[in-house]
């Protein structure tokens, strides 16, 4: 029997989570030697099931329970073309090697040499503001433009713009799931998954297939997006989130952590504060990621990218749109705070702001309005 399908068999073992698997393999040194163990000599009492599944297996070998479902399994792969990479493949990429206990297997659908390009992980909120989408795509197209693959999660919000950037960027990018991979979650995000993969990326999993979204199935996958990744970058996040558990692990992992900063005002700003003050390099273009993390494609911080590209000019608003910019700043505002430093009528105001809206330069808060990214490129340009 093969480590593949003995790794199947073992992991399918009721009972058997990713710590009692990596202890077995530890003590015994491969998933075919844990196998043949009795059940007295592992490190845990199994349950009862686990100890009849175990038996048959030992009987019977690739004709029990264990070994049909492994079979079963590699045979639906096939079909379905996902590939399976197990952790002592060459095709196993060598960074999620380094990590702590890495996925036994991985399920890779799509393009599996992907996973060894060099990778920036994007991570942030789901319900980030449109400013933090609009840098979430902007950064992920440029890096993406300068060689980097881009990771993330496939959820809502920054996840689902990094991929969208990447695209724009006429990169790769890379889809890490917290389900089985024939299970696109959440299911919004479907067509997104196509696209990357007719954009020759992957999604990837190490998951069985058919597996449901469950919540301790996230902070598993948050350790593989920072683990194929040579750096994380933290675009918004509030302090308690999955994305803020994907940096600290990067950290753990000895990975480089980045951070956008952002208004002190904003609650989705305050994990990236706090990564920051951890030691997660404050970030304010692609071309700060780049040159920390060197290597091959240090010399690409020297190519003009979408933040390093030359100044734009300013845009040809009213005058009145003109003020309500430079009055919102970089930090969101009320409609009391602009009335008063525009010094203009409240009907006018709204008028403008709707307007501005519109043109995706600003986007209501609750309480206020602030710039998107546009508006803040727009606030640059005004101020040059």
């Amino acid at each position: 029997m093969d480590a593949l399908t003995a790794t199947l068999s073992l992991l399918r073992l009721e009972g058997i989570g990713p710590g009692l698997y990596w202890q077995l393999l530890e003590r015994f040194g491969s998933a075919q030697a844990a196998l043949q163990q009795s059940p007295e000599r592992l490190p845990r009492k199994l349950p009862d099931r686990a100890r009849a599944q175990l038996a048959e297996f030992q009987r019977l070998q690739l004709d029990s329970e264990l070994g049909q479902w492994a079979l079963a399994e590699r045979q639906r792969c096939a079909e379905e073309c996902i590939y399976l990479l197990h952790r002592e493949d060459d095709h196993y990429p060598a960074l999620l090697k380094e990590i702590p206990r890495p996925p036994p297997v991985l399920y890779v659908s799509g393009n599996p040499d992907l996973l060894s390009l060099p990778q920036v992980a994007i991570v942030g909120a789901r319900r980030a503001s449109r400013a933090g989408l609009d840098n979430a795509i902007a950064f992920a197209a440029d890096l993406a433009s300068a060689g980097f693959a881009i990771t993330s999660g496939l959820a809502l919000g920054v996840d689902a713009a990094a991929h969208k950037g990447a695209l724009q960027g006429e990169g790769k990018t890379v889809a890490v799931l917290g389900t089985g991979a024939n299970r696109i979650y959440p299911r919004r995000n479907a067509i997104l998954a196509e696209q990357i993969l007719a954009a020759d990326g992957a999604i990837v999993s190490e998951m069985p297939l058919d597996t449901a979204a469950e919540a301790g199935n996230f902070p598993r996958r948050n350790r593989i997006i920072s683990g194929l990744s040579l750096g994380t970058l933290l675009v918004e996040a509030a302090v308690r989130s999955g994305s803020l558990i994907t940096a600290r692990l990067a950290l753990e992992q000895n990975r480089e952590v980045f951070a956008i900063p952002g208004s002190i005002h904003n609650p989705m700003a305050r994990g990236c504060h706090h990564m920051i003050k951890q030691g997660a390099h404050l970030v304010e273009t692609s071309a700060d990621i780049i040159q920390q993390l060197g290597g091959l494609l240090a010399g690409m911080a020297r190519q003009p990218g979408l933040f390093d590209a030359a100044p734009a000019e300013a845009p040809q608003l009213p005058d009145d749109q003109r003020a309500i910019i430079r009055a919102l700043g970089g930090d969101p505002r009320s409609i009391e705070q602009l009335a008063r430093d525009t010094e203009g009528d409240t009907g006018a105001l709204m008028a403008g702001l709707l307007q501005l809206e519109l043109e995706g330069l600003v986007e209501q808060l609750p309480g206020g309005y602030q710039l998107t990214g546009s508006g803040s490129k727009a606030l640059l340009a005004l101020a040059e």
